[in-house]
């Protein structure tokens, strides 16, 4: 067998460890348990595993764990119990290796056996005597075996219980090596003459779940001996002790002898305080007279302790005594803050040195370390003003101004000279309430609008705004429009403001052709008391729109009359027949006009000028062409959309007027009158033509008189110089004016001779014909006649 295990090892110093892995599974696994896929995690194949022959081996040949070659898992072959496999070790494994052959091959492998809850506590002995003198004192302790758990960490024995607890209770003791101690202890005196044997149950309980446990019965047997009692060494015992000092501090240490021998002669110490706390300050050794702290020490509860001393026999005599126990400060407690008297809100116009918080300090410490200064946060508006007694003022240092902050958070912060020093602090938030001392400012310094005309009334247009710096109701802004006029109307009557928003609403519709712009003031006016205000310029630009159709102005059209221009059959290529003007009241490209030529008798014959309404030939004038020619002109503006007139004008080829007469004779009955034009046109027209002819008759007779008058001087002895006027015609040689009939007379004194022109239309080819009187017609050519003679003094041009 030696032989085997040196030729193993001999055979492992040839090969190499390939790897290690770890798995951990359970204690008390059912046999055929996974344990872990072995060829996986080696990352083997299977036929490597069965080629291999694939084997376990451990140094003991334990046979817990089996590999499987064929699926290359590792399995539990066996129970494992971690108890009786590692007894106390707290880590319990397995260690063996897998081993694979041609070639030689090494793997580690080893699994964690975890710990289960299936041991309860148990005690050595099921049962304990003890035997305990009735006038053993309160606080005696008694130790008693502890239980022991198969089981490791939380599923070991974790505490106990003590039943029935009225004389005794536990109390556990871990010690640094491990050692875990439990003792009883006595807090109620025994009395034999009651009970001379009490029995109790202890019970021990672990962790696991679910949670097992085992118990142990105890006897107690009352004892009766002793008589000496104890004597203290000193009446009253002194000790000083730090405030916060840690629990377990030895404060002082009592003797006490006892002149008994043996067992009557031990001496067990307890304190007899019972209803103040110092039970729960102060801990005293039974055995040692030791005192120590067990609860934290505040010099600001208690300054000092009298802790009243008992010292007892095992045969229950005592001797008293008392320690005093001084506590000594410590700089632990915080200065406290107490607000007084506080202002929530504080008006902006406050004076300097109004109070605003009244403020208490105290500090639970003595001496320096209860004495304390008070301060706050600079950048503030405020002050903090000492008195005695720690009471503090906060009062204004400066004007406040609710606009630039309107909130103010200020900390108190209050520090004690203690080493290391302590402090407090408390926020005071402080509101500024508002006043009315700020106007209302508009956004702009003045405002421009525009607003198409035509407008619905209570159209909205724009809106003025302005803010106030001021708050609630003191910045609640109102618009009022002042009162104006605008071209002698009230402004009211054109624009109102709303009072609320500032929105300015058009009252009525706007004509751009009655005004193009004006101006008014709008103010702003804060509810405050008294109110603040201020004032904005608004101008209102009314922009044109395209809702005016272009107006002829020549050529006239009548209802009754006929008017023509005469073109003469020489006219050449581009003569200039007439020009029709029209206009347009709209602005911009609304008024811009373009002339068409909708309808002709001959439209090879005339054309219009696109831009300037100029009626021209476009073609030599012949002998065929017709004597009475029709145009209709088509005016459009440029707007959009587009808004159009049209004119008919009456064009007579022919070089005399005879020869035009019986054409146009009935020219009127099969005129075509304008769609467009309507009845108070037509009347508006006659009226005109009706003063011109009047006005014409008028002009002639008072040429003719003044004619006569020139006759008279002529033959006078006066000398006369010849003056001959200028033609009068169009100034812009483009015929776009009405024609009108100009008569000037110039006489003199030093002249042999009038000269007397009679001035007629720019155009010597138009015709004013009336078919209901052909007498007119003759007359004014008998006295054209007349006017050509050679000697005659009138001159026609």
């Amino acid at each position: 067998m030696a032989r085997q295990v040196l030729l193993f090892f001999s055979l492992l110093s040839l090969c190499s460890v390939r790897a290690q892995i770890s798995y951990s599974i359970p204690e008390e696994m059912a046999k055929g348990s996974l344990v872990g896929n072995i060829a996986h995690d080696l990352g083997l194949d299977l036929k490597r595993l069965i080629s291999g022959k694939a084997r376990i081996y451990t140094k003991n040949n334990e046979d817990h764990i089996e590999l499987s070659r064929e699926r290359g898992v590792l399995l539990v072959k066996e129970r494992i119990d971690r108890e009786a496999l590692c007894t106390e070790m707290t880590l319990c494994a397995l260690h063996f290796q897998i081993i694979l052959e041609n070639p030689m091959e090494f793997y580690m492998v080893t699994v964690q056996i975890t710990d289960i809850n299936d041991n309860p506590p148990i005690f050595e002995k099921g049962k304990t005597e003890f035997k305990i003198s009735e006038s053993a004192i309160t606080g005696a302790k008694f130790a008693i075996d502890t239980a022991v758990d198969l089981d490791v960490g939380i599923n070991g024995v974790q505490g106990y219980e003590l039943k029935p607890n009225d004389n005794f209770l536990l109390k556990r003791h871990d010690s640094m090596s491990g050692d875990k101690n439990v003792e009883m202890v006595l807090q109620k005196p025994l009395d034999r003459e009651k009970n001379e044997q009490l029995h109790l149950v202890l019970t021990a309980v672990d962790g696991g779940d679910p949670q097992m446990s085992g118990t142990m019965q105890i006897i107690i047997t009352v004892l009766d001996v002793n008589d000496n009692a104890p004597v203290f060494t000193q009446h009253t015992y002194k000790a000083t002790v730090t405030e916060n000092s840690p629990t377990g501090t030895i404060v002082a240490t009592v003797t006490a002898s006892d002149a008994d021998q043996g067992s009557n002669s031990k001496i067990m110490y307890s304190i007899k305080n019972t209803l103040d706390n110092v039970k729960e300050m102060f801990d005293l050794n039974e055995e040692t007279g030791e005192i120590s702290l067990v609860g934290n020490i505040d010099f600001e509860k208690s300054q000092n302790f009298e802790i009243k001393l008992l010292a007892s026999d095992h045969g229950g005599l005592t001797d008293s005594s008392k320690l005093i126990v001084f506590v000594q400060d410590v700089n632990d407690n915080n200065p406290q803050i107490n607000i007084m008297s506080k202002s929530n809100v504080i008006s902006e116009d406050a004076e300097i040195n109004t109070v605003v918080t009244m403020i208490n300090t105290e500090d639970r410490d003595s001496g320096e370390n209860g004495h304390v200064n008070c301060f706050i946060n600079e950048n503030t508006p405020f002050v903090l003003k000492t008195s005695t007694n720690n009471f503090y003022s906060l009062v204004t240092d400066s004007e406040l101004d609710r606009e630039r902050s309107s909130e103010y958070n200020i900390t108190v912060t209050c520090s004690d000279e203690g080493v290391p020093s302590l402090s407090s602090s408390v926020t005071l938030t402080l509101q500024i309430s508002d006043v009315n001392d700020n106007a209302p400012v508009f956004e702009k310094s003045s405002y421009e609008a525009y607003i198409v005309e035509n407008n619905t009334p209570g159209l909205s247009i724009f809106t003025v705004k302005a803010t106030d710096a001021d708050w609630n109701q003191n910045a609640r802004v109102s618009y009022i429009l002042e009162d104006s006029s605008v071209n002698g109307v009230s402004v009211s009557s054109y624009v109102s403001v709303s009072a609320d928003s500032g929105v300015i609403h058009a009252v009525r519709s706007l004509d751009y052709e009655q005004i193009k712009d004006f101006q008014f003031r709008v103010k702003a006016q804060d509810g405050g008391s008294p109110p603040l205000s201020s004032n904005v310029t608004v101008k209102i630009v009314i922009q044109d729109q395209n809702d005016n159709a272009p107006q002829v102005l020549y050529p006239v059209q009548t209802g009754e009359s006929v008017v023509a221009e005469m073109v003469p059959r020489s006219a050449d290529v581009g003569y200039l027949v007439t020009k029709v003007v029209a206009v347009d009241v709209d602005s911009g490209q609304n008024a811009w006009l373009s002339y068409k030529l909708q309808k002709a008798t001959d439209r090879a014959l005339f054309e219009v000028g696109l831009q300037n309404g100029e009626i021209r030939t476009v073609r030599q004038v012949t002998d065929k062409d017709a004597v009475k020619q029709r145009l209709t002109v088509f005016v459009e503006d440029n707007g959009q959309p587009s808004r159009s007139a049209t004119v008919i004008v009456n064009v007579a080829v022919a070089d005399s007027y005879p020869e035009v007469l019986s054409e146009f004779t009935d020219f009127t009955h099969d005129k075509e009158y304008n769609d467009n034009l309507t009845f108070y046109l037509v009347l508006a027209l006659a009226v005109v033509s009706f003063l011109f002819i009047t006005c014409l008759v008028v002009i002639i007779s008072v040429k003719i008189y003044r004619w006569r008058q020139s006759r008279i001087l002529y033959h006078s002895s006066l000398p006369v110089i010849p003056y001959y006027p200028p033609r009068y015609s169009d100034t812009l040689g483009t015929g776009t004016l009405p024609h009108v009939y100009n008569y000037e007379v110039c006489r003199t004194n030093d002249c042999r001779k009038s000269d007397c022109k009679f001035g007629t239309a720019g155009s010597q080819n138009v015709l004013i014909m009336d078919p209901s009187s052909t007498g007119t017609i003759q007359r004014i050519q008998s006295e054209k006649n007349i006017l050509d003679e050679p000697d005659s003094p009138l001159e026609v041009r």
